[in-house]
């Protein structure tokens, strides 16, 4: 696919945003979000009985949905639970519990939240954090690779893991993109203030 934009990080990500809108309307789609489903499944079935609480996103913009999955994953035990972000008033994200069916409220973004002072879904800490990617990057170092997203420009992700890396220092967090969003430097390029990810899974592989 190729990225026509200008220089700015705006640009590059509404450009990126509107190839991802015609991305979910072409023929094999389908078939590019069953392959990475199926390896988010797969994550799961390895990883999973390790997690107690993973937090998911509410799918907009042609994001990939993966409530399906978390909710079947969560409801093969008692002791596993899902969460949903609430975003707070400084730009950071606190976790509330979620059951499929529960009752939402619109951020000023728009995007469904759960309400924090429903007192039957508390706050709660995610062993496992899945945060949809607009583009993302890799880099090495010191013989280590690291995967980076761009996001919304919102910098909430960021803010809110750099608080919670240092209270829940075994937090896993999973980037969710297509291999198609990958950016190279000339593209895009980290900044100081942007937290790494994880891993990252495509269609293709679960990146770590």
């Amino acid at each position: 696919m190729d990225y026509m934009h200008g220089n700015s990080p705006k640009t590059l990500r509404q450009d990126l945003l509107k190839q991802r809108k015609e991305f979910a309307t072409k023929q094999n789609y389908a078939q590019t979000k069953d392959r990475l489903l199926a390896g988010l499944n797969h994550f799961l079935a390895k990883d999973g009985n390790a997690l107690g609480v993973i937090a998911l996103y509410w799918p907009i913009q042609d994001e990939l949905d993966l409530r399906t999955a978390l909710t079947t994953w969560a409801n093969q035990s008692p002791e596993r639970r899902l969460a949903l972000p609430y975003a707070r008033p400084d730009k950071c994200l606190d976790f509330y519990e979620w059951q499929d069916g529960d009752l939402l409220i619109p951020s000023k973004h728009g995007i469904p939240e759960p309400s924090p002072s429903n007192p039957q879904r508390p706050a709660i800490y995610p062993d496992c954090i899945l945060i949809p990617c607009v583009g993302w990057s890799s880099s090495v170092e010191n013989g280590k690779s690291y995967y980076w997203r761009l996001g919304y420009g919102g910098g909430y992700f960021d803010r809110t893991l750099a608080k919670l890396r240092k209270e829940h220092p075994k937090l896993i967090c999973i980037g969710i993109g297509f291999d198609w969003q990958k950016l190279n430097d000339s593209q895009w390029v980290a900044q100081t203030h942007d937290e790494p990810l994880d891993m990252l899974l495509t269609e293709s592989a679960l990146l770590s």
